[in-house]
């Protein structure tokens, strides 16, 4: 037996209202899958460049002092969020190498970290000083 079209208009009347709530969770599970993605990879750049900075600093200072002017510059780009649990260390004679550890937030930066951190690395030559 043939269903005229507007009796099956009206049977499916509401089909695509629930099959869209069926499908809303996954669709927020996904966005909150990407933006997490996105957080994890803004810190390795962060990481990154906090190192460059460090080690851009420490090259030119003065090794008794080295490992203060490389923290202060690889702290002093980072917002508050990514700040509070980062750590920056410098060493080296000759080859100066700074290394930055970032902690990663879940889903909003400054709130809570789920215990994964990121690492950046820079070195360079020292400077020379002038006699």
């Amino acid at each position: 037996m043939r269903v005229p079209s507007g009796e099956r208009w009206e049977r499916d009347k509401g089909q695509v209202t629930i099959e869209f709530l069926g499908m809303t969770p996954t669709i927020i599970v996904t966005l909150i899958a990407l933006w997490q993605a996105v957080l994890v990879g803004y810190t390795y750049i962060l990481a990154g460049n906090a190192a460059d900075e460090a080690v851009r600093q420490g090259t030119a200072a003065e090794r008794g002092v080295r490992q203060g002017v490389c923290e202060a510059a690889g702290l002093e780009h980072l917002s508050d969020a990514w700040r509070s649990g980062a750590e920056v260390t410098c060493g080296g004679s000759g080859y100066v190498t700074a290394d930055v550890d970032l902690e990663v937030p879940v889903l909003f930066p400054g709130t809570l970290s789920f215990g994964f951190t990121v690492h950046g690395h820079a070195g360079a030559v020292e400077e020379a000083k002038p006699r």
